[in-house]
């Protein structure tokens, strides 16, 4: 009914950025997110692809997930949260740490950057139900 603005299909869909440089750990995660039809996925290897990802994209990232061993990366999880949370645009993107990393403070480490933490093994659904329940907030 209305015109066409040239605007793209869907104005609802909202970008979910995964960082990770295992493509065996992307899968499953993909798979637990794609029946959501307003997400996109994306996916990048490193943490200065996530950067530059999060600067240039024209819509907007609505939450980023990441590993914090990023073996591709020069820098680690730990130091892209970081680095996100110091932009002031980026400084309430949610985000989700997925990671093996079996040192006991760890989690309390990423919960105090503002990111949700999940160990690995983990369950995607679990992942996707986290998501779901930080964008609708927003």
């Amino acid at each position: 009914m209305g015109s066409d603005t040239g605007l793209s299909p869907s104005p609802m869909s909202r970008i979910v950025l995964i960082v990770e440089d295992n493509a065996l750990c992307v899968e499953p995660l993909e798979v637990a997110l794609l029946p959501r039809l307003d997400w996109e996925v994306r996916v990048v290897s490193t943490a200065h692809e996530a950067l530059h990802f999060l600067a240039v994209s024209e819509t907007p990232v609505a939450a980023l997930v990441t590993d914090l061993h990023l073996h591709l990366s020069r820098i680690d999880g730990f130091e892209l949260i970081e680095r996100v949370r110091a932009q002031p645009c980026l400084a309430q993107l949610p985000i989700i740490v997925i990671s093996g990393d079996s040192e006991p403070e760890t989690p309390r480490r990423v919960q105090a950057l503002g990111a949700a933490y999940f160990s690995k093994p983990y369950s995607p659904g679990a992942v996707r139900q986290a998501l779901e329940q930080l964008l609708d907030v927003h």
